[in-house]
């Protein structure tokens, strides 16, 4: 499949690929868009375009890369595909090597699409309005969220003293018809671009992206290293260079094939409350000062489409895309660590809380020497927990993973915390914003070829050692996961110093909005809610010096606490009103 010149293309090929749905009532973006984009994702429904809502004459699209097929279309070829072109570039040219370099030549097409053309004329700027964004079918996702949020914006920026360019995926929450927040997390390009505008007492251009082409989309939310240009590896993931033409308000070039672009700075020191958010860790995050965008200049097409998003509780779009992110994004990883077979960030725990990496070990605890590497790395940086196994388990499969930990996972010498460290803005676990723990679990096998006999443990004998305990289910003989009605700590110290656990090397409290039935559900349920140095307790613990020392059972406390956002819930009445107009909006 050809690459797409911008995003309208591609809704005309989903829809001739019988993969797009034509919304054709009226609907309305606060709270019905959101409660249909999100069944429709759980059953890896069509993309949807809303032709009438409530409010504005601008249809609304989303759920566009929401399955694996989408995003294959989306790309032109697998990303398995993708990461393994990236992976020859790089083994041509470090040192460059003509053979190889010769037998890489299919791919000079996606070379020549690195750099970006200029154009005079461009679609984005057919019309050129005085800024008023309330003109947008903008969406309110959840009912606690703070107002009307921009969810697929890309924002891009440059560096004031390099002019490297930057285009990032941010929340931008609007305050009125002239400023909205500016959500720069931790870790984020443009985050650091306005840092350093800050610095010397300057406000930061900033050109808001709604609705550009897929490949762009793909590549705004990939985690490159700094100072790599997104712009240019759409190119290279389009096989074409991209088109920008200069803003009309502000000295950025912008794509000029996209839907919208909304021109504006963000001045120095100043902030203003943003959120409470309905995130991607199924909670809301919490209200907080953040910068603020002030708009000048809105343009667009003469008929423009309003590309949207949703995020929530797992699973969601960004399940998709961020599976097709670390799948074309491994290759790179391995260059700089071979001894990496894979590496898998879980969805379920919102991608940062657990990861899984696989590792052909050449030589004692080169797992854990990995694991240090990658919590120092870009993205990874913001990893909770992290897991090592040997390369021949299955880093994807968390059953595999179980065992491994079951079987080799032994906290004295395998189990590293990290307090005090960065932590995902948007995790809320350790009440500090920016700022919590983590910790690593190597269950590699040392040298040692070990197999530990799986004993289960019934919930019955559970709920009588403590009659908080409502349910339990034991995984692979190593996560004991238990439902309590509260005192989840006190549960789980009472747990790891009972020696009644079986053979589990993890106990885990979790509440009961939890099902421990359902993988999907215990995954999310433990590890968005603890903070390794404030929930984490074991049988035993010692100081030998200043080395702690863990022995025992590794015992969680995951479930909801005081000082934690509420967990995101969609209203009754919104939900019976989407049962009531199923059938209405074509989608029985």
């Amino acid at each position: 499949m050809a690459a797409f010149p911008d995003l309208q293309s591609f809704l005309h090929e989903l829809e001739r690929n019988g993969d797009l749905k034509r919304i054709t009532v009226e609907v309305d973006p606060e709270l019905e868009i959101a409660e249909i984009a999100s069944r429709v994702v759980k059953r890896e429904g069509p993309a949807l375009l809303f032709e009438r809502v409530k409010g504005s004459a601008v249809p609304l699209a989303i759920n566009l890369l929401g399955t694996e097929r989408r995003i294959e279309w989306a790309l032109g070829r697998s990303p398995q595909q993708v990461g393994a072109q990236l992976r020859r570039l790089i083994e041509a040219a470090t040192p460059p090597d003509l053979a190889k370099l010769w037998q890489a030549r299919d791919l000079a097409k996606h070379l020549l699409g690195l750099r970006p053309r200029r154009v005079d004329q461009a679609a984005s700027q057919e019309l050129v309005e005085t800024p008023r964004l309330s003109w947008l079918p903008i969406m309110k996702s959840w009912p606690q969220d703070g107002g009307r949020f921009i969810t697929f914006g890309l924002v891009l920026t440059q560096d004031p003293q390099t002019h490297k360019r930057n285009v990032g995926l941010y929340r931008l929450q609007v305050f009125d018809d002239k400023s909205t927040g500016m959500h720069w997390q931790i870790q984020k390009g443009g985050g650091f671009h306005y840092a350093q505008a800050e610095r010397q007492g300057q406000p930061l251009e900033v050109a808001v992206i709604i609705g550009a082409d897929p490949a762009l989309l793909i590549a705004s939310v990939m985690p490159l290293p700094e100072g790599i240009d997104e712009i240019a590896f759409a190119g290279f993931l389009r096989g074409s260079p991209l088109p920008l033409v200069r803003a009309k308000t502000i000295s950025l070039d912008v794509p000029a094939h996209a839907e919208i672009i909304i021109e504006g700075v963000v001045p120095p020191y100043e902030r203003a409350p943003e959120g409470p958010f309905g995130d991607h860790f199924g909670h809301y995050s919490h209200l907080a000062p953040f910068p603020i965008f002030h708009v000048k200049a809105i343009t667009h097409r003469r008929h423009p489409v309003y590309l949207s998003a949703l995020v929530g509780r797992p699973p969601q779009e960004d399940k998709y895309i961020g599976q097709a992110v670390q799948e074309m994004m491994l290759p790179l990883v391995r260059v700089i660590h071979p001894e990496i077979k894979d590496l898998w960030c879980y969805y379920e725990a919102g991608f940062h809380s657990l990861a899984v990496v696989s590792v052909e070990e050449r030589y004692a605890k080169e797992g854990m020497k990995t694991a240090l590497g990658l919590l120092g790395e870009g993205q990874m940086a913001l990893t909770k927990c992290l897991v090592i196994v040997d390369g021949d388990v299955d880093a994807r499969n968390i059953t595999a993973v179980l065992r491994a930990i079951r079987d080799h996972f032994d906290p004295a010498q395998d189990f590293l915390l990290l307090p005090g460290v960065p932590f995902d803005t948007l995790d809320f676990t350790s009440l500090t914003l920016n700022l919590g723990s983590k910790m690593v679990l190597d269950a590699t096998r040392d040298g040692q070829p070990t197999t530990t006999p799986p004993v289960d443990v019934a919930a019955e004998a559970l709920h009588r050692l403590d009659a908080r305990i409502t349910t339990a289910r034991m995984l692979e003989g190593c996560l004991l996961a238990v439902q309590v009605e509260s005192g989840g700590r006190e549960v789980a110290e009472r747990l790891v110093q009972s020696g009644r656990t079986g053979s589990a090397k993890i106990v885990a409290a979790v509440s009961r909005d939890v099902h421990p039935e359902d993988l999907e559900s215990l995954l999310w349920g433990i590890f968005t809610r603890f903070d390794p140095a404030r929930d984490v307790v074991f049988s035993q613990a010692e100081l030998k010096g200043s080395w702690p020392v863990y022995r025992g059972v590794l015992g969680l406390d995951a479930t909801w606490k005081t000082g934690y956002p509420d967990t995101i819930m969609m209203t009754d009445d919104i939900q019976r009103l989407v049962d009531r107009r199923w059938q209405e909006y074509g989608l029985a």
